[in-house]
Parts: structure tokens; C-alpha cells; sequence
């Protein structure tokens, strides 16, 4: 898909929040510092529309961003990270939950890993979590210019066991520096988006 316009539409916290019009929603989950931002800004050519942050856990919101007038990317705030209070997680947890659970314009999660290491304990929670509410997931394996082509399929391997990845599910090796996977992730969205 040729990206010709993106811009973010709201940050919101509840649903009467969330946009109307029911475009597909495509939510970007991941723990925090996993490269969700990058991920966001090459799929959408722009250098920093997501802001990239060497703090994590910056996203304490869920960040709409209208893509072409035609479908919506859903930043998820990033979990397992230690410096927020218990309070904030728990706060978080139920906003997400209830995005999760309730908006019918959702037509995928995205979960975001990181292709060189197997996926968390909260990786697998969160993989858990869309698997128990039935929800279509993607997972994104990214950083994959960090380890050599040749390795990328033992890695892709260990991501699959880790998460116990359900056949219907898809994996993409992805790459925010190269590009890579990029198409590949816009063609299964627009699989997607035609269901």
C-alpha cells in the first residue's frame, strides 16, 4: 500500500474516546522499547510520527493514527516495564483490556517481538491474552538486520514454540532499518481488511 497521508487523529484513555466511523483498526502491542515506533514510522514512511523514546513506557495512551482515510493504526501502551507504578499497570491493563475486548472495527492485534531473543513472560501473557478473546494476531518479528539472514529461521523457530503460535496466526521477520517485511505486513492487512 502506498501511504499518502497519516496523521494522529486522538490519544484516548475510554471509549467514548475512540474515533467513529468504524474504519478497520489494526493494535500495535508490544513491550516497551521493542521498536513499536519504528515499526509505526516505516510503515507509514515518516521519520517521526511515532515518537521513538530511549525512555520506555512513554505511551500511556492508546494512540490513534488515521492511515490514507481508510484505516486506523492503534498504538497499545508497552507493557513490562518496572518504572511504573503498580497502580498505573493495573490502570493500563483495564484500558487495554477494554479495547481489546469491545471494539468491533479491530480486525488484527499486532504483536510486536524482537527476532533476536525469544519472546517474555509477557510476550506469552499478551499472545495468551488475544488467543483467549479469539482476536486475529500478527506477529511482527523485528530487528531482524541485527542477526544474519541465515540465522533468521532458527530464530523465527524459537519465536513460534515460544508463544505456542496458533496456525492461523501469521509471523513476519520485519526490519525498521531495511524495510524489510514491510510489504508482506501491508498485504496481510489488507487480507484482513477484506474479510
Amino acid at each position: 500500500m502506498k501511504v499518502t497521508s497519516a496523521e494522529i487523529v486522538i490519544s484516548a484513555v475510554k471509549p467514548e474516546q475512540y474515533p467513529e466511523g468504524g474504519l478497520p483498526e489494526f493494535a500495535l502491542a508490544g513491550r516497551s522499547n521493542v521498536g513499536k515506533s519504528s515499526f509505526i514510522n516505516k510503515m507509514l514512511n515518516r521519520r517521526s510520527l511515532a515518537r521513538t523514546s530511549s525512555k520506555p513506557g512513554k505511551t500511556q495512551t492508546l494512540n490513534f493514527y488515521l492511515v490514507n482515510e481508510m484505516l486506523h493504526f492503534v498504538d497499545v501502551p508497552g507493557y513490562g516495564y518496572a518504572k511504573v507504578s503498580k497502580s498505573e499497570r493495573e490502570a493500563w491493563g483495564r484500558m487495554i483490556e477494554t479495547y481489546f475486548t469491545t471494539r468491533e472495527s479491530l480486525k488484527a492485534a499486532v504483536l510486536i517481538t524482537d527476532l533476536r531473543h525469544p519472546p517474555t513472560a509477557d510476550d506469552r501473557m499478551m499472545y495468551g491474552f488475544l488467543k483467549h478473546y479469539e482476536i486475529p494476531s500478527i506477529i511482527i518479528a523485528t530487528k531482524a538486520d541485527k542477526i544474519p539472514r541465515g540465522k533468521w529461521q532458527k530464530h523465527l523457530k524459537i519465536t513460534k514454540e515460544t508463544l505456542d503460535l496458533d496456525p492461523l496466526d501469521h509471523i513476519v521477520v520485519f526490519s525498521s532499518e531495511t524495510g524489510e517485511g514491510k510489504d508482506k505486513v501491508w498485504a496481510l492487512f489488507q487480507e484482513y481488511m477484506d474479510r
